[in-house]
């Protein structure tokens, strides 16, 4: 059994709850103040960092209102996402766009009786189900749009979003963690030394891979941030026959500069050899519709290092929101810091061997 932290982490305040003021009245009011007119029907999806529902319409299908978490990110960020996917829509990507409204895809509302803004965007409803990323046919198909998704990252660069690196996703998490002592007493030195291990094999990896082209990302290109419908077609240039069917890409909340193998290492699964084989059909794909740098296989097990670094401290940050503390219970125990311990130093002897080797 987990063992409960001897320090618990700080109580919930409700002054510090971001989304204490959103309420389905509210929610109901902001989408109205910008021309819907809805049913009353609510049901909230599963998001976590926002809040995301879908909404019923009187005369027209239900819609999704996404609602920005206060302070992540400007509104001149969140202008680069929706930049981005028109980009990538405009280009005949299968990509959830937010929809434009009087020339703005932004929105903001105010709760009249805290005087709480709240920033959202509103989406198309579209369906789907987890892709078979077991499935080598589904691997390729992935690889060609991840291809010409970055065709299009690659035009322009982000000039206020964020870059994926070392200091962000490495350093700085460790840094927090430990200056907030979030972590068990009796874990934290240990922890500590394994982290500091892992950072060091983060950055040898950095420097096996040498230089590498920096482009516009997905940035969080995992199997629940990609809907399958089924039913699709593909024509010759790799575009679907039918729009309605196939993979869409969703949640382009992460979306920062970085290198193209963060949006294809999550797309694998398995042991190093099982890796190799899907890397292998990707690229079969990937490699129609744009060349890839073979150095930045060297980076795979840095960026998943990154990824558990960066995860447990975006846990710690947001523990003051209740949705926290009632999805994710287990944080709260010595046991999951032992867990991360042990996948740092399996990370640490896997950035250690070879690159993935694709033969």
């Amino acid at each position: 059994m987990s063992t409960p932290l001897p320090t618990p982490l700080p109580p919930i305040l409700p002054s510090l709850v971001p989304f204490s003021d959103l309420t389905p009245d509210g929610i109901l009011d902001a989408l109205e103040s910008v021309g819907f007119a809805c049913d009353g029907g609510l049901h909230a999806l599963n998001s976590y960092e926002n809040r995301v529902w879908q909404i019923g319409m009187i005369d027209s299908p239900p819609c999704i209102a996404k609602f920005y978490r206060p302070g992540r990110w400007s509104d001149a960020q969140i202008a680069e996402e929706h930049a981005f996917v028109a980009e990538m829509q405009a280009a005949e990507l299968p990509v959830v766009a937010p929809l434009v409204i009087g020339g703005k895809s932004l929105f903001s509302y105010i709760n009249p009786a805290s005087n709480t803004p709240f920033r959202f965007a509103v989406y198309p409803r579209q369906g789907g189900r987890a892709p078979a990323f077991d499935d080598p046919r589904v691997l390729e198909w992935m690889g060609r749009l991840m291809a010409r998704l970055h065709r299009v990252g690659e035009r322009a660069a982000f000039k206020c979003r964020e870059t994926l690196g070392i200091e962000s996703f490495g350093y700085e998490p460790r840094n927090w963690l430990l200056e907030h002592e979030i972590l068990p007493i009796e874990l934290e030195d240990i922890w500590q030394s394994v982290a500091d291990q892992a950072l060091d094999g983060v950055e040898h990896c950095f420097a096996r891979a040498g230089q590498v082209q920096q482009i516009r990302l997905h940035g969080d290109c995992h199997a629940g941030n990609v809907l399958w419908t089924p039913g699709a077609l593909e024509d010759e240039d790799g575009h679907s026959a039918h729009h309605t069917g196939g993979p869409h890409f969703v949640d382009f909340d992460d979306a920062r500069m970085g290198p193209a193998v963060q949006d294809l290492w999550m797309l694998l699964s398995g042991t190093s050899s099982e890796m190799g084989q899907q890397f292998r059909r990707v690229l079969a794909g990937y490699e129609l519709f744009r060349d890839f740098d073979d150095n930045e296989i060297q980076l795979i097990e840095a960026l998943r290092t990154l990824r558990l670094l960066h995860h447990s401290a975006w846990l710690a940050r947001r523990w003051q929101d209740p949705a926290f503390p009632a999805a994710f219970p287990w944080f709260a125990t010595n046991r999951y810091w032992e867990e991360r311990i042990l996948e740092l130093r399996e990370q640490i002897a896997r950035m250690q061997e070879p690159a993935l080797m694709m033969n």
